[in-house]
């Protein structure tokens, strides 16, 4: 061993990756007086990797979380398919409803009537989209089923009252068994022109989607009501059905041209939402770029410590290169510091963010409580939690990334340590 800390050269028969490679290596990598600034460059590699992997795993985990939860919510409450008719009223519903639901791979079909509204109360008023629906389909429609809070929608076609929304309601001030008055522009024919038409309700059913851009403007009242008042008689102004897979859409409406002949205008949830979750992907996508600038600015810093090692460690490469050390054997020492670096810093962001999304709405439950604040406020983001889904794929895609980051900023330092000439380096010591 030299004073400066070198160790003995094998026989030049090592293999590659040998135990004497390693042993230099993480020599190397400990922190020592003389090359202390080294190991603080090496320690902040290390640190911007793990927050880089962990960052991305928690950022893309929320945006498949938010993916997947504005589609259950939006396929819950507004159906896969929507049927209107053309040409010809729409009487014909109940016909055109039971050929959908027979067909394969349709869930429920539902008829409504639909309307804009405005709502008020001697509390509040506010703007809303009613939806005359029948019990029998209320009842069974994925975002109403088991969400009712208060209230029930046990005999909802036998009376006149309306479902409302949790926040709706919030907003309105009323809870079960209030009155709430709903007007529209359009109301019956006089002689002097349209009247507007406003009626009283009872709240009968106060319901929570989970989504507040929802549950603030939802509004369900009986079928044969809402044809009344939207001087719809014996008409449906669309019929929604809800498939098994929604990804299969091109199918179904060939299915639906095969199973009813009249004329229809059959849009689904690709087009109306198209413009929304095309935005999502876009931003994910943004923001995974934006963050793999964390890992490269860390891939830098072992760049950058690892030249500096190379210098500090003239000598001693020198000396390994006169006793039997080959270039190749001094390339992969540098290598193993700065793979070392980078694997070590991968798996514990790999860690950390996982640890972080599986438990991130508490960590947000947490952090309001401990600062009284209100991070994730559910009217700025539609949802009332946090989700975050971890995608196996996605994580291995960060993981294997981060890796050839981490090689391949070692190969340059690790080149120019292997290129050194003995003879010149201890000539200038």
């Amino acid at each position: 061993m030299s004073e400066s800390g070198a160790v003995s050269a094998p026989a030049k028969g090592a293999g590659a990756f040998s135990p004497f490679e390693w042993m230099v290596a993480l020599r190397y990598l400990r922190a020592r007086r003389a090359d202390g600034f080294v190991s603080v460059i090496a320690g902040f590699s290390f640190a911007g990797i793990m927050l880089g992997v962990a960052t991305l795993i928690v950022v893309t985990s929320v945006m498949n979380g938010f993916h997947r939860e504005l589609m259950d919510k939006i396929m819950g409450i507004n159906g896969h398919a929507f049927l209107q008719a053309v040409e010809t009223p729409f009487t014909d519903w109940e016909a055109v409803t039971n050929r959908t639901a027979q067909m394969p791979g349709v869930k429920l079909a539902i008829p409504m009537v639909e309307g804009a509204a405005g709502i008020s109360t001697q509390f509040g008023q506010s703007g809303v989209l009613v939806r005359g629906v029948r019990e029998q389909d209320l009842v069974r429609l994925p975002g109403i089923a088991g969400n009712v809070k208060t209230g029930a929608l046990a005999g909802f076609d036998k009376g006149e009252g309306v479902a409302i929304g949790q926040r709706l309601a919030e907003t309105l001030g009323v809870s079960v068994g209030d009155k709430v008055s709903l007007l529209i522009a359009k109301g019956a024919q006089t002689p002097f022109g349209v009247a507007p038409r406003i009626k009283a309700y009872s709240v009968t059913a106060i319901f929570s989607i989970g989504m507040s851009e929802f549950d603030n403007v939802f509004v369900y009242m009986p079928l044969a009501e809402a044809q009344m008042f939207f001087n719809r008689d014996k008409e449906a102004t669309v019929i929604e059905a809800f498939v098994d897979d929604p990804e299969k859409m091109d199918a179904f409406r060939i299915n639906l041209e095969k199973a009813v002949t009249r004329p229809l205008m059959v849009t689904d949830w690709r087009q109306r939402n198209k413009t929304f979750f095309e935005t999502l992907q876009v931003e994910k996508n943004i923001l995974f770029i934006i963050l793999t600038l964390i890992v490269i600015v860390a891939a830098f810093n072992i760049i950058s410590g690892l030249t500096m090692l190379v210098k500090d460690k003239t000598r001693d490469i020198a000396i390994l290169r006169t006793m039997g050390a080959s270039r190749g054997s001094v390339l992969r020492v540098f290598l193993i510091i700065g793979a070392s670096i980078g694997v070590v810093g991968t798996i514990a962001g790999f860690l950390l963010g996982l640890l972080i999304a599986e438990n991130l709405d508490s960590i947000r439950v947490f952090l309001n409580k401990a600062f009284d604040a209100n991070l994730f406020p559910a009217e700025f983001y539609f949802l009332s939690r946090l989700p975050a889904i971890v995608d196996s794929r996605e994580v291995t895609t960060i993981v294997g990334m981060t890796l050839v980051i981490a090689v391949l900023a070692s190969i340059y330092p690790a080149w120019k340590a292997a290129s050194l000439d003995p003879i010149e380096a201890l000539r200038h010591e």
